[in-house]
């Protein structure tokens, strides 16, 4: 591990929904191209799609599905925004997913700062997103939180500080959130680059090397698995 990954190791009791609901109500979600089971659904209707979390979270008795660190996709082939004659296809996600009910309360990981914000309105993409940036002993990075409602930026200024466990914003329905099913996607950034309000959360498999070194698991904070 490197020495930032190391003190993430460290740190206990962190969540970014609902602190309410234990990680005994998690279960999870393969979203890879490899389970055949989404064969059978029209995994571009939203709707449909959270019918499907509905099922697994009840015949599991669990409150949030999870998922999705470094998983191949399908998911991605309805959007322009991924897939274009002029790139290579971007199917590999590289954040965590939390799958639970639209106005869910978001917190913040740890204590940080707005470093940027946006509503991302393309099929498919993050919706209202919002980026904090934190500091560990002499390590800044940032945590990405995206398909929130479009209350959660209303109001907001960069630098605004949120310390950690505090609500920083409610998920969005389909219609707000990329026309997904409610969830939060979760992702730690090293190097933010000159992105602002975004950063990718899907990458293709030529440059996946790179993201997995400055996007490194989630649960290495959260502890869920």
């Amino acid at each position: 591990m490197t020495p930032l990954e190391t003190l993430f190791s460290d740190l206990k009791n962190i969540k970014v929904i609902d602190s309410s609901i234990p990680y005994s109500k998690y279960v999870s979600l393969d979203l890879s191209a490899s389970n055949l089971e989404l064969n059978q659904l029209n995994i571009s209707d939203a709707t449909e799609f959270e019918k499907y979390i509905e099922q697994l979270l009840a015949k599991n008795k669990a409150s949030v599905a999870y998922g999705g660190y470094n998983e191949i996709r399908n998911l991605y082939k309805r959007s322009t925004a991924f897939n274009n004659s002029d790139t290579d296809e971007r199917n590999i996600h590289i954040g965590l997913d939390l799958w639970i009910r639209a106005g869910t309360p978001v917190l913040s990981a740890l204590d940080g700062k707005v470093h940027s914000f946006q509503y991302n309105n393309n099929l498919g993409d993050y919706g209202p997103t919002i980026i904090l940036e934190h500091q560990l002993e002499e390590h800044v990075f940032y945590t990405l939180y995206g398909h929130l409602a479009l209350e959660s930026i209303a109001g907001l200024k960069a630098g605004d500080f949120f310390a950690k466990g505090q609500q920083l914003a409610s998920l969005g329905e389909p219609t707000v959130n990329g026309d997904y099913a409610p969830h939060l996607h979760f992702q730690i950034i090293k190097n933010i680059e000159h992105y602002y309000g975004d950063y990718p959360g899907v990458c293709s498999n030529n440059k996946l090397p790179y993201y997995l070194q400055n996007c490194p698991d989630p649960n290495l904070l959260l502890k869920i698995y």
